[in-house]
């Protein structure tokens, strides 16, 4: 018996009663889980404090202390190092600021006639006559009325007030050891730590490793992206501070503000406390500004100091050196402010967001605590067609057509784009939750909507007037639910954008018998079905009642709920179809090659972005064509991408005005010189960055390019290598010829590669590693956090 199965030897009703209590009992698990975790974070703060914050040192103080040891210096010499180094740094630190507040106390009495003249002028201005002063005589009589119906009260009791003994000396001095000995045993106590975790790194990783499981893969890959990502943020934020305090201190200084140093060093830490801690920061300069100057120039000149570097830090330097990310969110931080500070008091209000951050990158990366970053993240909680298909489930068809426009808006091939991604996808989920969660309803809901998001689409984008009113040569048809009918309109209209004159007919087997058939050179069967094996005696009963019929016409029968579960390629041909297909760019190439376009209509050129002549003077400056020490580097890199990806060919080229030029191939599909046009290449120059085409037989780009086809290749990777300047000198690409799956974090990684073969040509050092950007944040960005 598999675990979470019920004990067959319980009666039926029992084992589905227990069934039935599993969710809760989860639910109810975790709740006491988090308690404990709670009270745990709670009552052993004497020790998580401390503990903690040394993580959060040692994290900056890591890369350190390895180019310490890239430079051959021991553990721990190189330990001790840093560690003095950053102890001299704070305490240097905290001596001038020390100086600087005791001078500034020193001072204070000294402001004590400006303030009350400032004071009694704002009296004054309080007490001139206004617009309230009969209100305010009004409610001076009634108070006075009442006072005087008010009985005296009896004579106060008089007080008597026990003075203190004197404190002598000595325990005065013993008074205020206690007050600082705790917070120096805890500097200790961080001390200690950050050097012992600094020294057992190795031992600390092995032994999370070992604790969060066997998959090795994916463990190192999780730890070693949240460490890099943490020490990133944590640096990031300690740049941001630094390049916010600096200037503020010495703007301060310029107007002539008092304790200039210490107003900078305290805007610096407490920025690290979200929205309250810039706030408390900035009332001192202002307070003592107000406090100095007889006149209110010198406080209008601290605001705008303040204003102006809020804004350049916030828009100039935070995107600077965070890039275009996302991260936490605003409530996320409100919230985690909050509980931290609720749990450690002031500090862990310090902490707050270097924690939250903490645990926004472990859900990321671990499966098991993925629900932190759906929490915490800004980033869409929902992909595009989960949002779409929700709000059709919710009834809301106009903010399901709303969302459907961003997106094609946001697609590169518009409509189409949208049909074979959202739309197709949308219709899969639906048939999906059709008998496991939907009810009539829901179901109701989702074709009604999808109805009027089509209808919509079809009025928005209207296919050209001589196809619209050209008899339709292609008829769709829906193999039996509602749904295939819906996928039978987008394919209709997918066809008529791209010039090919087709009509979507009624759903079912009992409608396909119309006269509307009879000038129909193709007929497209589409079909959804919750089990894709399901459909195979429908669907031959469909298409050979179709043949019988209309034995002229060509079926194409498109299988568009993926290919799991599909049988195999002999099975398929016996459904009695001339085409089986089983996506929808591939069944718009099918159809558009059956109606007899010529070849050249079924791929496309390579296109020439904007500015494509300074990216060519900068190939042909930078000496890359006839570069041997790049050839060689080239070749090493080839061989390295094929075998670590596991591929028989990887290919290295340079791009120019016409040309794509191949410095080296490692395989078997490569070749010399080819034109532009027709280079898959080309198309990675021309967007800019990495491009996957994992079938190019089944996409209608890059299908009919008679060279791909001549050379057999059915998948490709390639992702761009640029130069110092940010132009893209050529490609490193993979290539195949079988189809095969690329996700993302491959591609990330063979941008890395790419960026590394530049690097070490310049003899410069890679920068990061290269990727596809993070969709943008649904929410708003709190607080952003390095790719």
């Amino acid at each position: 018996m598999n675990r979470g199965e019920p004990d067959p030897s319980l009666p039926p009703h029992r084992a589905l009663a227990l069934e039935s209590l599993v969710p809760s009992l989860r639910l109810m698990v975790g709740l006491v889980i988090a308690a404990l975790i709670i009270a745990g974070l709670y009552f052993g703060r004497t020790i998580l404090v401390p503990l903690v914050l040394a993580f959060l040192l040692s994290f900056v103080l890591a890369p350190l202390v390895d180019r310490l040891r890239r430079l051959r210096v021991p553990d721990v010499a190189a330990v001790l190092a840093v560690v003095l180094a950053t102890l001299l740094v704070l305490g240097a630190g905290a001596t001038l600021v020390a100086n600087e507040a005791r001078a500034l106390s020193a001072e204070l009495p000294s402001y004590q006639s400006t303030i009350r003249g400032k004071l009694r002028n704002l009296r004054k201005q309080m007490r001139a006559p206004g617009m309230f002063d009969g209100a305010k005589r009004t409610l001076d009589i009634v108070q006075r009325e009442v006072d005087a119906a008010t009985p005296a009260t009896p004579a106060a009791v008089q007080k008597v007030q026990v003075l203190p003994p004197p404190v002598s000396p000595a325990q005065q001095a013993m008074a205020a050891l206690g007050s600082v000995s705790g917070p120096l045993a805890d500097a200790a106590l961080v001390l200690v730590f950050v050097v012992f975790i600094l020294l057992d790194r190795v031992d600390l990783r092995d032994r999370l490793l070992r604790l969060w499981g066997r998959d090795l893969h994916r463990a190192t890959d999780a730890m070693d992206e949240a460490g890099g990502r943490i020490t990133r943020y944590l640096t990031m934020q300690l740049l941001v501070n630094a390049t916010y305090g600096i200037p503020l201190a010495a703007g301060l200084w310029f107007i002539g503000v008092p304790g200039a140093l210490l107003w900078g060093v305290l805007a610096a830490v407490m920025r690290f406390v979200p929205y309250v801690g810039p706030l408390i920061s900035s009332a001192f300069p202002v307070a003592l500004a107000f406090a100095v100057d007889p006149g209110w120039s010198l406080v209008l000149w601290t605001i705008g100091l303040i204003a102006v570097l809020e804004l350049i830090s916030n828009n100039v330097v935070e995107p600077w050196l965070y890039g275009a990310s996302t991260g936490l969110s605003v409530m996320s931080l409100i919230v985690s402010a909050t509980f931290w500070t609720a749990l450690w008091g002031p500090v862990g209000l310090v902490m707050s967001t270097p924690l939250t951050v903490c645990l926004l990158v472990v859900g990321r990366y671990l499966p098991q605590l993925a629900f932190l970053d759906v929490l915490l993240g800004s980033q869409p909680a929902l992909d595009g067609p989960t949002r779409v298909y929700q709000r059709l489930l919710a009834g809301d068809a106009d903010e399901a057509i709303e969302l459907s426009a961003q997106q094609i808006d946001a697609a590169q091939g518009g409509v189409r784009e949208f049909y074979a991604g959202t739309g197709l996808s949308v219709l899969r989920m639906a048939v999906g939750d059709h008998a496991r969660a939907a009810t009539p309803h829901h179901r109701l809901r989702v074709v009604e909507g999808m109805d009027e998001l089509l209808d919509e689409l079809a009025e928005q984008y209207p296919p050209p007037p001589a196809i619209a009113a050209a008899r339709p040569g292609v008829a769709c048809i829906g193999g039996k639910w509602e749904v295939d009918q819906l996928a039978a309109r987008m394919l209709a209209h997918a066809l008529q954008l791209q010039g090919c004159p087709a009509q979507a007919h009624s759903r079912g087997a009992q409608h396909e018998a119309g006269p509307a058939l009879d000038g129909a050179q193709v007929v497209c069967l589409a079909w959804l079905a919750p089990d894709p094996a399901a459909v195979s005696a429908s669907a031959r009963h469909l298409c050979r009642r179709v043949k019988r019929r209309w034995p002229h016409v060509q079926v194409v029968l498109a299988l568009l709920n993926g290919t799991e579960g599909l049988p195999d390629e002999g099975v398929l041909g016996q459904f009695g179809a001339d085409a089986v297909v089983t996506s929808f760019e591939e069944t718009l190439l099918c159809i558009t090659r059956i109606q007899g376009a010529s070849a050249s209509n079924h791929y496309e050129n390579a296109p020439v972005p904007e500015g494509d002549a300074a990216r060519v003077a900068a190939l042909h400056a930078s000496g890359a064509l006839h570069s041997d020490a790049l050839a060689a580097l080239c070749q090493g890199a080839a061989q390295r991408a094929a075998d670590i990806f596991d591929v028989p060919t990887a290919m290295i080229s340079l791009v120019d005005a016409g040309t794509q030029h191949v410095r080296c191939v490692h395989g078997v599909h490569g070749g010399g010189a080819m034109p532009r046009a027709l280079s898959l290449c080309g198309h990675v120059v021309a967007g800019g960055g990495p491009l996957v085409v994992p079938d190019l037989a089944r996409d209608a780009r890059f299908a009919g390019n008679p060279l791909l086809r001549e050379r057999a290749l059915r998948f490709y990777a390639g992702v761009p290598l640029r130069d110092g300047e940010g132009h893209v000198l050529g490609t490193l690409c993979l290539m195949d010829a079988e189809p095969r799956s690329f996700d993302e974090r491959e591609a990330r990684l063979l941008q890395a590669m790419a960026d590394d073969l530049m690097a070490s040509w310049r003899g410069e050092r890679a920068p990061g590693q290269g990727g596809t950007d993070a969709p943008p944040p649904s929410a708003t960005v709190g607080q952003p956090v390095p790719q």
